[in-house]
Order: structure tokens, then C-alpha cells, then sequence
């Protein structure tokens, strides 16, 4: 074996042995780098240099913004305000509620930009609602936990930031435009799940909403969205980038719960960033490692022999394309969203640019990919919370999101072989 060979083993093999064993991921990325650098005789410095540039960029400061704007969404009530506005739009439909949890899933997602914030947050509002109602808790935890995958595809989904830097700076506006209609489509689809299995067993209509209450459930639903419409609107605008778009959306946020609705007190504010901060904290961790991986994997020219080898396998690009979602939802059963797009996107993107395949309609489809991996067992952390919410067994709650888990593979064919519906809006935008 060449010692480019024998290097390539330590990385991978070292890099599966720590996660046989539970290491923390970014330890693992960082222990396999050094490993595979200290047999190449590489100054061992490298590493840190490495994970220093990895996060040493502007862009990465919209992150804090966008998990403390969904920390603050979720401590002050807004949410119950999503879910009401989600009732008066589609709680009169058969199976209304299951309608409603993917509704509210879709407008808080598309403020938090995180499934596991969207179904801590919605999901405990809606699961015991919908078992209040007479639904099976297991339903009721099944459509809540497909539908927060809305969460990672829609805007401003920190996840589609992590991609544009581990893509080597794709437009983030583009992006986040990508994901609009990607994130229609999969609420359409659960809807027309959720609507089948409603029907065959006999749930009822949601209760409506009283008259009277019809203009504040619209008011105070619209000021919950308002967040997301200032970092769209401020992006697409080109007014703010989307670190200044962030900023304004937290300070608004904050005002909203804090001051205006006051359902949580002002001392909640030091347990909210507390919680920010060890999320920001294992994020940028993250962040680093991955780029003093990334860079060993460069120096090992793997992304080349990736290439080569799925080329090698078949020059359609259709098949290519299958074998690659097939791989990323085997890996998305193990290993958790952030380190999937940091790790896989050097290594597979050469691949799809390779035929033409946009860079930002790879990063949806590698996104939700991911995200389809966080319902799967053994990291599926929207399973877990969601099962923990709804008070059912894992077993349970798996079998239960099955028809909505297919659902979701339906979408994720048509947004990878069909590249007008995700490039439609970033092309017009453009225009």
C-alpha cells in the first residue's frame, strides 16, 4: 500500500472506530485529523490553523441570531399563537388537527430553522391537544416529528448557513429561497398523509375558532411570523445580509415576548442564553473540526476518489443521484444533521458539480436528507424528543411515522430529479 492509501485508511477507520465507541463527533473529527497527519509527518499545528479559519467568517455570526430568535420564540408563548392561527386557517378540515400540527410546524419552523426546537416547542402544545381530542398518542407523535422536519429545509434554517460555508460560500439567499417551495411540497404532502389516515380513522374536525377571537388570532399569529418575514424580506431586499437580518429578528422577538405578550419573565432571559450559548458553543466546535477535517480530506484528494468512483459505477446522472440519497439517508441513521453536511458536502458535492447539478439544489437535497435521518433511529433526536413528549415508547413512535416518513421520500425524489422546484425562486431572484 502507498502511504496516501495507508492515511486514508487511519482517517476512515480511526473516524468509524470513535463513533463505534460514542465519542462526541467533533472529537472524533479532530482525533482522526491528528492521526492521519502525525503518520504523514504533517507539522501537527496545521490542525489548529485549520479549525481557526474554519470559523473565522462573517457569515457564521447569523447562527447565534437565528438559535437565539427560535430559543426566544419558544420560552415566550409564541408558539401557542402559531398553533391558534394554524387552527382558524385548517382545523375545519377532516383530521384537522393533524393539519394544524404540520401548519404550525411549517410557520414556527420557518422562524426557528430547527426541527428539534420545532417539535419541542409546537409539539407540546399539539401532542396533548390532539390526545386531548381523541387522537392516538402515537398518531399525534408521528405527524408532529415528520412535520418539524419542515423546519430544516425552509428559511432561515441555520443548516442551510452551515451548507453554504462547507460549500465553499454558496449564496445564503439563494438558498434560502431554495428551500420555499421544497418546504409547500412537504407540507402538501403531509397534509394529504395526514388527511387518509384522519379519514380511515374516523377523527373529527377541530373545534372553530369563536368570531369573536378571529381578528386577534389573525393579529397576534401574523407578529408571531413576523420574525421570518424580516429575514426574508431584508435578505431578498438586499437591505440586510443575513447577520443583520438575524440581529433585527432576535431584538424584534424579544420585544414581542418580553415586552409586548409577557407570558415568561425577564429572568428567563439568563436560561435562554445559557441554552443558546452550548448550542452556539458545540455548533462552532463543530465548525472547526470540520474544516481541519475537511482540509485532510483535501490533502488526501478523497472528494477526487469519490468522484471517481461513483463515476465509475455509472456516468447517468440520474442513477448517481440515487446511490447518493441512498447513502446520505444510511448515514443520516447515525450520525446527526450539522456533522452529515459538514463532512459530506466537500466529499459529494465535486461529485454532482461534476454533471451540472446546481450547488444550491445539492444543498437542499443533502439538507433534507438530514433531516429524514433525524426520525431514524439510533441518533433520530426528533424521535426521541417527540416520543419523550408524547410519552410513548421509540418503538411506537417509529411505526407511527412510517406513512409520513414515506411521504417525505416522495418529496425528496421530486426535488431531486425535478431541479425546477428548487431553483425556481433562487432563478427568478436572480432575474
Amino acid at each position: 500500500m502507498t502511504s496516501t492509501s495507508i492515511a486514508v485508511t487511519i482517517l476512515l477507520v480511526s473516524f468509524v472506530a470513535l463513533i463505534m465507541l460514542r465519542f462526541p463527533i467533533a472529537l472524533t473529527l479532530v482525533i482522526s485529523s491528528l492521526l492521519t497527519i502525525m503518520f504523514l509527518d504533517i507539522p501537527l499545528p496545521i490542525i489548529g490553523q485549520q479549525m481557526i479559519q474554519g470559523v473565522n467568517s462573517f457569515s457564521l455570526l447569523a447562527i447565534p441570531f437565528f438559535i437565539l430568535t427560535g430559543q426566544i420564540m419558544s420560552t415566550g408563548g409564541l408558539a401557542n399563537r402559531i398553533v391558534n392561527l394554524a387552527i382558524l386557517l385548517v382545523g375545519r378540515i377532516r383530521g384537522g388537527l393533524a393539519m394544524v400540527n404540520s401548519v404550525a410546524s411549517l410557520f414556527f419552523g420557518n422562524i426557528s430553522g430547527s426541527a428539534v426546537a420545532d417539535v419541542s416547542s409546537v409539539g407540546s402544545v399539539m401532542i396533548p391537544m390532539m390526545k386531548k381530542n381523541g387522537y392516538e398518542a402515537d398518531y399525534a407523535v408521528g405527524v408532529t416529528i415528520a412535520s418539524a422536519i419542515q423546519g430544516v429545509v425552509v428559511p432561515p434554517s441555520h443548516n442551510l448557513v452551515l451548507y453554504s460555508l462547507a460549500a465553499g460560500g454558496v449564496s445564503i439567499a439563494s438558498l434560502f429561497m431554495a428551500g420555499i417551495v421544497p418546504g409547500v411540497i412537504m407540507l402538501v404532502a403531509l397534509c394529504i398523509t395526514g388527511y387518509i389516515i384522519a379519514r380511515k380513522r374516523g377523527y373529527e374536525k377541530a373545534a372553530p375558532v369563536p368570531k369573536s377571537q378571529i381578528a386577534s388570532t389573525l393579529i397576534h399569529g401574523v407578529l408571531s411570523l413576523s420574525p421570518a418575514v424580516i429575514i426574508l424580506g431584508g435578505i431578498m431586499s438586499g437591505v440586510f445580509t443575513a447577520t443583520e437580518s438575524g440581529a433585527l429578528a432576535c431584538l424584534y422577538s424579544f420585544v414581542l415576548a418580553f415586552v409586548i405578550y409577557r407570558e415568561a419573565p425577564l429572568s428567563s432571559v439568563w436560561p435562554i442564553l445559557k441554552r443558546t450559548l452550548k448550542t452556539v458553543s458545540m455548533v462552532f466546535f463543530l465548525i472547526a473540526a470540520s474544516a481541519a477535517f475537511g482540509w485532510v480530506l483535501a490533502y488526501l484528494q478523497i472528494p477526487s476518489m469519490m468522484t471517481s468512483l461513483l463515476l465509475s459505477i455509472s456516468d447517468n446522472p440520474l442513477i448517481i443521484l440515487l446511490i447518493i440519497n441512498i447513502l446520505l439517508l444510511l448515514l443520516g441513521a447515525p450520525m446527526d444533521m450539522a456533522p452529515m453536511i459538514l463532512i459530506m458536502t466537500p466529499i459529494l458535492l465535486p461529485v454532482v458539480t461534476s454533471f451540472g447539478m446546481d450547488p444550491v439544489h445539492f444543498g437542499i437535497v443533502l439538507i433534507l436528507n438530514a433531516g429524514i435521518g433525524l426520525l431514524t433511529p439510533p441518533v433520530g433526536t426528533v424521535l426521541f424528543v417527540g416520543c419523550a413528549i408524547g410519552k410513548i415508547s421509540i418503538a411506537q413512535g417509529t411505526k407511527a411515522m412510517m406513512p409520513f416518513f414515506y411521504a417525505l421520500l416522495v418529496v425528496l425524489l421530486i426535488i431531486t430529479y425535478i431541479p425546477e422546484v428548487v431553483m425556481w425562486l433562487p432563478n427568478l431572484m436572480a432575474d
